[in-house]
């Protein structure tokens, strides 16, 4: 049994500008004390096709942690567009919001992002350079992917 569950996370700013930060509105109970403190951390897959190309965009600690429910707004850089091939600059790809405990990854939120020109002049014609300035993603936020973990706490 978890001593900690996910109750919500909320997306705030979405869609937004590429290079915005990510910000989300996390909601999480904790049933018993904790000794340690909770590591969040926001990943950006770069790359379908190598992991190379992740960026960890945030980590925090969050603790000390009282029982009950508790809330929080994590907000990220967004990602460095230099380690991102450039033909996957506009495109589909995941971002993935963990919680570790004692080094302990107890559950894993992923989340679609589509990445995508601003005007339908630019979707139809895209240049040959990405215009990053032109590029807004949209998180999927009502169809996350959770996945839990059974962990020694």
């Amino acid at each position: 049994m978890s001593i900690v569950s996910l109750l919500g996370i909320n997306v705030l700013n979405n869609p937004a500008k590429f290079d915005d930060p990510y910000e989300f509105e996390i909601t999480f109970e904790c049933l018993e004390p904790l000794k340690e403190d909770l590591e969040w951390k926001l990943t950006y897959v770069g790359s379908s096709a190598s992991s190379q190309h992740d960026q960890l965009l945030d980590s925090l600690l969050v603790g000390p942690v009282p029982v009950g429910t508790n809330k929080f707004i994590f907000q990220a850089d967004p990602p460095s567009p230099d380690l991102i091939p450039a033909a996957e600059l506009v495109s589909v790809t995941v971002i993935l919001l963990t919680c570790s405990y004692k080094d302990q990854e107890f559950v894993r939120v992923g989340y679609y992002v589509n990445n995508e020109y601003d005007t339908e002049e630019l979707r139809e014609n895209p240049p040959s350079k990405v215009q990053i300035d032109h590029v807004v993603r949209n998180i999927l936020a009502e169809k996350p992917r959770v996945t839990r973990f059974n962990i020694e706490w």
